[in-house]
């Protein structure tokens, strides 16, 4: 084919050329003769050109050779040369074998020496595991489908797990409401007892004395539990406290089953929701959500930190205060030690921790009242801090801690000389309340003044100790939670959000020495802590901060201004006495 394709462009440069000689020879005259040579003359000069440059190719290929095969003899010999040392490593290696062949061949190191046996087995034990890994795997599919099996079965364990405590809570509730009202008609029929005839009036009191000896431990041990009131709550607080009167240990057990019941009823719809919403906070940050978190109630297992937090935010504990001041409190005797060691077994008697000298707490408190007498020589100890401190023992659990959460109340919280000789920043409070009483809740306050009821007697207490004694543990805590983020605000709050609480029962009342007596236990018929703290937080609103401190300073002026009339008509008084002689 080469040569076909060879042939026929010699053919067709043959056949060109000959005609341009027929061209040439056809032309008549001499001026075309002349183009036709001119023509050729070109061609001739552009393949002489053609064929230098081609020569001038050739050169450079012909140089390019010659470097390809000086480079060609280089790798040659760098090739030698490598060869020559792999020669060099082999007879190295066969010199080492020979070597090792001797040594191997040595009696001393046949026990070292791998046989062909030895790997036989060891191939075979190989073969053997493959065998087992295989049989393994078998198992392990086998059993992935009894695991999954399994954890279906107990994902609908779960859930009927689930649904029956969900139903035994609802049974529970059912069970505290039907205890509560039976105690109700217990304590009625108590009432009316000089009416009934002797053997009734002997039923009666027989079967409250029985009511109030029911056991948790007893039907416990029986394997059916009746009653789902433990004796002690989370902080060792009793649900049912030991009064000395009958009728109030009737009213303390029939509030502990109501409120047992309000959480049994609540702990899905709101305790459950409110718990997570608690658990995925992480950093603490002062915020309306934060605020409305802490009104709702902390959880048992976030308090602790929620209250540290509050408290060292503003308090700024300084580091070895307070182990200077136990040093100087067991170096020198205070004047206040004597009254601080009188209050101690008088501290939350119904707390199992406080309820013995011997109870743990009680030194813990000491030092802390001890500590907190030398912080604040303007104070010293007043009755009242014992419980304030107390409580912050049992939530906070670290002495320190608790000493600092009481100056955080004491300093920061209350107003100034509420707790001085004269408490007369107590004093004016109780008569800001009773301006919020008659605001709030008219026709309440209309009812004690048609009666003169001082309610002045019943809440003084409530605003020195922050409820502590007043209210039972589970709402105690709460509006703790509240007061130490809020502040004082939240104590009148909730004192006119209990007297809201209990308004139409207190109305029913004609009879002052009567009212005086409910209005000494009416805060234990409070069950529902999440009403009373809708009514503190919504049905009493608005309460601003300006309007409280407004209140105070006029009141103060006034308390002020009677005092030291007071203080002028005592020195003119025993000015005459002494005018008078003896």
């Amino acid at each position: 084919q080469e040569l076909v394709k060879l042939l026929h462009k010699a053919l067709e440069a043959a056949q060109q050329e000959k005609r341009v000689s027929n061209m040439y020879l056809t032309a008549t005259e001499d001026k075309d003769r002349l183009e036709l040579v001119r023509h050729k003359v070109r061609q001739i000069a552009d393949l002489t050109s053609r064929l230098e440059a081609l020569e001038q190719e050739k050169k450079e290929l012909e140089q390019i050779l010659t470097l390809r095969d000086s480079h060609i003899q280089e790798l040659k010999e760098h090739v030698q040369l490598l060869m020559e040392k792999n020669h060099a490593k082999q007879e190295v290696i066969m010199t080492l074998t020979e070597q090792m062949a001797r040594e191997l061949s040595d009696p001393l190191q046949e026990a070292n020496t791998i046989t062909v046996e030895t790997l036989y087995k060891q191939q075979e034990e190989i073969e053997h595991l493959k065998d087992d890994i295989d049989a393994y795997k078998t198992q392990n599919q086998f059993l992935n489908s009894e695991i999954h099996q399994v954890t279906r079965l107990w994902t609908r364990v779960a859930e009927n797990e689930k649904a029956l405590l969900m139903k035994c809570a609802c049974l529970q509730a059912r069970n505290c409401q039907m205890e509560s009202k039976y105690l109700t008609v217990l304590r009625k029929l108590q009432e009316a007892v000089p009416g009934l005839p002797n053997s009734h009036a002997e039923l009666v009191k027989n079967l409250i004395q029985e009511a109030l000896q029911w056991d948790v431990k007893e039907e416990a041990e029986e394997g059916f539990n009746l009653n789902p009131v433990s004796e002690y709550d989370e902080y060792g607080f009793m649900t049912v406290p030991d009064y000395e009167i009958e009728d109030w240990k009737l009213l303390a057990k029939i509030q502990a089953l109501e409120i047992k019941s309000n959480k049994l009823r609540s702990q899905e719809i709101v305790e459950k929701p409110l718990r997570d919403r608690w658990n995925s906070i992480g950093e603490l940050n002062p915020c309306a959500e934060l605020k409305s978190l802490i009104r709702s109630g902390i959880p048992v297992e976030h308090r602790q930190r929620v209250w540290w937090w509050m408290v060292s935010r503003h308090c700024s504990p300084a580091p070895g205060h307070y182990q200077r001041l136990l040093e100087q409190s067991r170096s020198t005797e205070h004047p206040a030690c004597r009254q601080i060691e009188l209050d101690l077994p008088r501290t939350l008697t119904n707390n199992k921790h406080f309820s013995s000298p011997t109870s743990q707490l009680i030194p813990r408190l000491r030092r802390v009242l001890l500590a907190f007498s030398w912080h604040n020589p303007a104070i010293g100890y007043c009755q009242g801090l014992n419980r304030l401190a107390a409580v912050a023992l049992l939530v906070l659990e670290d002495e320190e801690s608790a000493f600092w959460c009481l100056v955080y109340i004491v300093e920061n919280i209350m107003p100034a000389d509420y707790y001085s000789e004269t408490l007369i920043t107590s004093q004016v409070d109780q008569r800001v309340f009773k301006d919020f009483l008659s605001e709030k809740l008219p026709r309440l306050m209309a009812h004690f003044e048609q009666y003169c009821i001082d309610v002045s007697l019943i809440t003084f207490n409530w605003f020195l100790v922050a409820f502590v004694d007043s209210l039972v543990s589970d709402i105690l805590l709460r509006v703790w939670d509240a007061f130490l983020y809020e502040g004082t605000k939240v104590i009148f709050r909730y004192a006119l959000a209990i007297f809201k609480y209990n308004e139409e029962e207190i109305l029913r009342i004609h009879d002052s020495v009567e009212i005086y007596q409910y209005l000494r236990f009416f805060t234990r018929m409070i069950t529902d802590g999440r009403k009373l703290m809708n009514i503190a937080f919504n049905d009493l609103n608005p309460f601003p901060m300006k309007l409280l401190r407004n209140r105070r300073s006029m009141h103060r002026e006034e308390l002020e201004a009677e005092l030291c009339e007071l203080e002028q008509i005592k020195a003119a008084y025993v000015k005459e006495r002494a005018e008078q002689g003896p």
